[in-house]
């Protein structure tokens, strides 16, 4: 699984042991046949290490059924609606006729709520030929197994898989279609040695790791475990790393973990990871204000936002057992700082430590033998006598008293460079820019160079008072925030400046990085010109997991043919029950107006739903479609779309929820019978919800109509349904991600100051300078050049 995220497949085999000659057999040539169905073909070197081994018939079964379930195959891809190219021509009246005669048809029975009945023994649920036939108010209609009641003349029941009035389907269907697709993905070989290597380039990553990462890396420490002499410089990847030492039944690897952690901050950082799963520390009252949130319906009698928060309230309280207790008291009796410091550090989270305190029953572990720094720990954290270094700048800025010290201020923020560095546009608008920028150059060289950049990038934005800001929380869900008020003091030719003085902050930080490497002057570097359209991977945080087509935030996609496809399967391995997931399509015009092609509104302009499904069937899941046409989209005047998917339902969008598109430059097939669109060939990109969404809302894609180009992004949001989305934030997101400093330019600097010499094909450039669109997939290495 872990080799597909990276375009490859795993064979456990030497290199030297590759025979390039070897014959292809009939079970390789089956499998090679299975994988062009699927969208894929096979390198020259894994055909040649698939046929070197001497029994490959189970290697090629197991890598079959990763590839299987990583696509989806075997699941049900039925959606409500046969056909649904062709509309089916329902209307609100249809809903609002059988919603009465459901009503009556209750109280006749003796109902006073609508509710499923007994399924009627004359329902034949797989070929949909026979229902009960019934009459309710002088209305002729059908018994639906649902227990709803269709009245004759309002929905086409022979066109639909389930309830039309419900979104209950009957009829399900694991056929698929194969081999449509234009466009083959290429998988190389890996073996034991590149994972191995791929682990460490995870461990060793300078920048946070995404969700398709973090799991990557999980699975490979539990196979390669890991080497201990590795320096883990990102403290969440730290957390990953030492969950997997703790949940073995050693004491040792428990102490071992304690090497991981630096500071107290680090020690609560892993127990609230293994308590919410999130790698960064959110507050209790965060997370119970947003279970809330993510419960409250628009209908007042579903609104279960009071429980929700309730029920998070209880599954936050703390209980934790021995072994637990004694590992957290021997790491901080064994931190390597004296009681001030580390009080000061806890002294943000001040209240979640009282709680960690007293639940791990600190207190008496600091009173036994060879607890002496524990037990000096707590007297001065409990006693208050520490200083904090925030409440002496606060005090110096004069947001505590009159007082005002600037000097002082600037002494303070230089101590800590990484606080300076995130409250630099702050302090220019505070202090004065060219004072700010003088005071942060004599400590920029401590700061690491991803922070750099990131100043960089939200430069332009920051100092533009007409542009639309957006900020993502710690839970993850975009928001738009007004500019700062500050900025009305300066001119449009100051903040401008401002702002190319910050971005020149940065280039030169990348010219001094660059010009202190060993480099030889001359050599050949090859820069793949799609690098220029991926944006440099910083503070882009992904709650989705792409299982068989890493791409980076960013990265835009051709449309191959005249539709785009989109599509949504959910409720794997759940049992059946009420679980509404909505795909939707908001399309964009030129004049400003916007339409949605969703469940309240089936068919648009150049757009096709497959209708609403809110109840998924046993174990299969279930499947929903949005067909895009783009000549149709140009000649209505839609300027772009953006793709959706939103949890209808309480709570977050289903965990292992799969969303993605298909386009192909032929035309794509659609089954009339059971209304199957899905083909895994023609799959351009997919994604799957991880379980740390946090989030009721997703946009996955943006499509420039008038260029025919998808751009792959992740914007969280809390929204029932599609209506409810910011399009502004939208639209800045993708603006923020298309004005970033991308990898070919970041490339391009390096050749530059390198002297190197850019040749337009990777068999030219010298073999460590051949920067390919496979080589910016690995985030550790795009961050060694940071």
């Amino acid at each position: 699984m872990v080799a597909l995220r990276y375009s490859a497949l795993f064979v456990d085999i030497q290199p030297e042991a590759i025979d390039m000659k070897a014959e292809i057999s009939k079970e390789v040539s089956a499998f090679l046949l299975s994988l062009s169905e699927k969208g894929f073909v096979a390198d020259e070197k894994l055909l040649r290490a698939l046929c070197s081994l001497p029994a490959t018939e189970d290697l090629l079964n197991e890598i079959t059924e990763v590839i299987d379930g990583a696509l989806g195959i075997g699941l049900n891809w039925a959606p409500l609606v046969k056909g649904w190219d062709i509309p089916t021509g329902e209307s609100f009246l249809d809903h609002y006729l059988t919603s009465y005669a459901n009503y009556y048809h209750n109280i006749s029975e003796g109902h006073l709520v609508d509710r499923p009945v007994d399924m009627p023994r004359t329902v034949q649920i797989v070929s949909g030929s026979e229902y009960e036939r019934k009459t309710v108010m002088g209305m002729d209609g059908t018994m639906l197994p649902c227990g709803h009641f269709i009245p004759d003349g309002t929905f086409p029941l022979e066109r639909y898989n389930g309830c039309p009035f419900c979104g209950t389907p009957f009829n399900t269907s694991s056929v698929i279609f194969t081999g449509q697709g234009t466009s083959k993905k290429t998988l190389g070989l890996m073996t034991r040695e590149d994972l191995e290597s791929l682990e460490e380039s995870l461990l060793t990553s300078t920048v946070p790791l995404d969700a398709t990462q973090s799991e990557s890396l999980k699975n490979l420490i539990k196979v390669f475990g890991f080497d201990e002499n590795i320096f883990i410089a990102m403290k969440e990847t730290r957390m990953i790393v030492a969950d997997a030492l703790v949940s073995s039944s050693s004491d040792e690897d428990a102490a071992k973990a304690g090497r991981l952690f630096s500071s107290p901050a680090d020690i609560l950082r892993f127990l609230w990871f293994r308590k919410t799963g999130k790698l960064q520390v959110i507050e209790p009252k965060i997370l119970i204000a947003h279970a809330g949130k993510l419960n409250a319906h628009m209908w007042g009698p579903l609104d279960k936002s009071a429980e929700a928060s309730q029920v998070m309230k209880q599954n936050l309280r703390l209980k934790y057992d021995r072994r637990m207790c004694s590992a957290v008291a021997f790491w901080l009796n064994n931190l390597q700082m004296d009681a001030d410091q580390a009080c000061e550090i806890m002294h943000p989270k001040r209240g979640m430590w009282v709680r960690m305190i007293r639940a791990l029953r600190l207190g008496e572990y600091s009173r036994k033998p060879g607890f002496e720094k524990l037990r000096e720990l707590l007297d001065v954290f409990y006693k208050d006598e520490y200083s904090v270094w925030k409440g002496e700048l606060d005090r110096c800025l004069g947001t505590t008293c009159g007082c005002v010290d600037y000097s002082r201020a600037l002494g303070l923020l230089k101590q800590r460079p990484g606080t300076f560095a995130r409250s630099l546009f702050a302090v220019m608008l505070r202090m004065g820019p060219q004072v700010a920028l003088d005071a942060f150059r004599e400590v920029m060289d401590k700061v690491p160079s991803r922070l750099v950049l990131s100043l960089g990038n939200a430069a332009e934005f920051f100092f533009d008072t007409s542009a639309t800001r957006i900020a993502r929380p710690i839970t993850g869900v975009t928001k738009v925030i007004p500019y700062n008020r500050r900025l009305d003091n300066f001119t449009p030719a100051q903040r401008s400046q401002m702002a190319q003085s910050v971005a020149d902050l940065y280039k030169e930080a990348m010219q001094k990085r660059f010009s202190q490497e060993q480099f030889t002057p001359g050599c050949k570097i090859y820069i793949d010109p799609g690098l220029f359209d991926i944006p440099v991977n910083i503070g882009d945080r992904s709650s989705t997991i792409q299982d068989t087509s890493a791409a980076l935030q960013g990265t835009r996609f051709g449309v191959e043919g005249d539709a785009v496809r989109l599509f949504m399967q959910w409720g794997k391995g759940l049992p059946a029950q009420h679980l509404d997931m909505d795909l939707s399509a908001a399309v964009c015009y030129q004049d400003g107006r916007k339409e949605y092609c969703a469940y309240f509104n089936l068919t648009l302009p150049g757009a096709k739903h497959s209708g609403d499904i809110r109840n998924i069937p046993d174990k299969i899941g279930t499947a929903e479609y949005v067909e895009l046409n783009l000549p149709e989209l140009k000649s209505s005047g839609a300027k772009y779309v953006l793709f959706s998917c939103n949890a209808y339902s309480h709570g977050a969008i289903s965990p292992n929820l799969m969303v993605g598109w298909m386009n192909s430059a032929s035309p794509m097939a659609l089954s009339n019978e059971t209304g199957v669109a899905y083909d895994p060939s023609t799959v351009q990109h997919i994604v799957r919800i991880s379980e740390s969404n946090l989030s009721k809302g997703l946009i996955f894609g943006v499509l420039d109509v008038e260029r025919a180009e998808i751009t792959w992004l992740e914007m969280s949001f809390n929204a029932q349904y599609v209506a409810q989305l910011n399009s502004a934030a939208v639209e800045a997101l993708l603006n923020r991600l298309r004005n970033k400093f991308s990898v070919g330019q970041l490339l391009s600097m390096k050749a530059e100051v390198q002297q190197c010499i850019q040749v337009p094909s990777p068999e030219e450039a010298d073999e460590d300078m051949r920067y390919t669109y496979s080589w910016a997939l690995d985030a550790a290495k795009v961050s060694r050049l940071l």
